[in-house]
């Protein structure tokens, strides 16, 4: 099977895209949605564009840290992220928030970084150590973590609106 470098998943949640753009701007939150992120640690938050922080991620028995930087933002519409580990690219990272009836579609969506020869095989090989996942794994995790955060994150903004 060929490897798929991207992936989408999206849910209407019934909140305002400013409310439900907050909420998941603040990356001190995803701990309490996604399945795989446990902490997120933002030294100077709110975010920008460039700001670091650290992910402390769990799988299982397997522990893993990340470094991220915040690469785009524009507010209610689209905030994105990049991630690395041991200095080398991993993944990119986004949400998009489009009103949709009295609500918001969010759009959580991958890009799989790790396509640079050498440092992407190196990237698989930590992702299996470090993780307990290989690529060819990776995209049925994510696609199933994306959909409990998206899951997540709608509960919450609904709480909140």
């Amino acid at each position: 099977m060929d490897r798929q470098w991207s992936l989408e998943e999206s849910t209407v949640v019934d909140a305002p895209p400013e409310l439900v753009y907050r909420l998941v701007s603040d990356l001190r939150n995803m701990g309490r949605w996604s399945p795989e992120c446990r902490y997120v640690w933002v030294p100077r938050p709110p975010a920008r564009t460039g700001t670091r922080f650290v992910g402390f991620n769990r799988r299982g028995p397997f522990l893993w840290p990340t470094l991220g930087r915040i690469s785009g933002l524009r507010p209610n519409s689209e905030f994105v992220f990049d991630i690395s580990a041991f200095g080398l690219p991993i993944a990119r990272w986004g949400y998009r928030f489009e009103p949709e009836g009295g609500g918001t579609r969010i759009t959580e969506f991958w890009q799989d970084l790790r396509t640079d020869g050498v440092r992407a095989r190196a990237a698989d090989l930590l992702g299996t150590v470090f993780a307990g996942t290989n690529p060819a794994r990776r995209i049925a995790l994510n696609r199933a973590g994306m959909r409990t955060t998206l899951d997540r994150i709608a509960r919450t903004a609904t709480a909140g609106s």
